[in-house]
């Protein structure tokens, strides 16, 4: 009789010990065991690099399981080289996440190396509504985007989808500047470099919190502000929808500038689990609240403006919404 109350009991135990517990969360145990990593289309050390890595370290806090973090630079063609290694490569089972720009562009590049749909991607959020500029550091005789018109500079650039050759072309072949795109640098630090030895004049795509870690910031000239609306920050300097003078312009530059409003945008690869994709948004949205991420940014410069993954998606979904002839002589016109 003991002997099988005794068995009873040790069936039980076990029985009890195979369920699993009420507190158990899968997606916990998930990240305790998985290593997150961030995929950067850009090198290291440029501005978006260290935005990228600074929210990394703020956003780890928060996802479930605590992950170590993991940042892997690979830059490219504007972010393009990343961008299809996250969506054809990459897990896809919530241990990877990027910062890249390419899709937002991708309508208008839209090119063969663009191995991806942009409307797919898992996306987590925005930090930062960018405020970028053409600006030159070179060539004196340049002060004002009139003067651009008019005088022959030299230009930096990353590569097709990036905003530096898109910006650039558009402004010498729509507005009419004399500017000469070199293209093909890595990333914002290799491109900066450039401007400030001299290899070139130039950059048009820059972000202004870029310029402003620069330690000779002050001599550098801002032509044109990408943007609808002029900056607090630079209230004497044009916007790039002032020099548009017909209709068709205006069109074409919307989408440009439009798109620029995704400055810093996050994502994930597709058919990420729902669970995950829910615990990485949720602590994206938590990081860009963090007193101590705003201030590390803000010193920077960079007081992130953030989008959650919704507008971040009807964004993109907008962009490609464009009337198709309208994108069809965009990309004419930076291809």
């Amino acid at each position: 009789m003991a002997s099988r109350f005794a068995a009873c009991v040790l069936g039980l135990t076990m029985a009890l010990g195979a369920m699993p517990t009420a507190n158990a969360d899968p997606v916990e145990d998930f990240y305790r065991s998985h290593p997150v990593t961030m995929i950067l289309g850009y090198s290291a050390g440029g501005t978006f690099d260290i935005f990228a890595r600074t929210v990394g370290t703020y956003m780890q806090r928060y996802i479930p399981g605590r992950p170590t973090m993991v940042v892997q630079n690979m830059p490219g063609a504007g972010s393009l080289t990343a961008t299809n290694y996250v969506y054809n490569i990459s897990p896809k089972d919530g241990s990877v996440i990027a910062m890249v720009r390419a899709p937002v562009f991708e309508p208008l590049t839209g090119t063969n190396a663009s191995a991806f749909d942009a409307t797919k991607f898992t996306w987590i959020g925005n930090g930062l509504q960018e405020l970028v500029v053409c600006a030159v550091l070179g060539n004196p005789q340049i002060k004002s985007a009139a003067d651009a018109t008019r005088i022959s500079f030299t230009l930096a650039g990353s590569g097709p989808g990036s905003d530096d050759d898109m910006f650039s072309k558009a402004l010498i072949k729509l507005l009419g500047f004399k500017g000469r795109l070199i293209s093909g640098y890595p990333g914002g630090n290799e491109m900066n470099m450039a401007v400030q030895t001299g290899e070139v004049d130039g950059r048009c795509g820059w972000s202004w919190s870029g310029v402003l870690d620069m330690p000779d910031w002050q001599k550098v000239r801002p032509l044109v502000a990408l943007t609808f609306k002029r900056s607090p920050e630079l209230p004497d300097t044009p916007t790039i929808m002032e020099m548009a003078t017909t209709e068709r312009q205006k069109q074409i530059l919307t989408v440009l500038v439009s798109a620029e409003v995704l400055g810093r945008p996050f994502l994930a690869p597709p058919n990420v689990p729902a669970d995950r994709a829910a615990a990485l948004r949720k602590a994206f949205d938590a990081a860009m609240k963090d007193p101590g991420l705003i201030a590390d940014l803000t010193a920077r410069h960079e007081a992130p403006t953030p989008n959650d993954w919704r507008e971040v998606e009807t964004l993109v979904k907008n962009l490609f919404a464009t009337p198709k002839d309208v994108l069809e002589e965009a990309k004419a016109l930076i291809n």
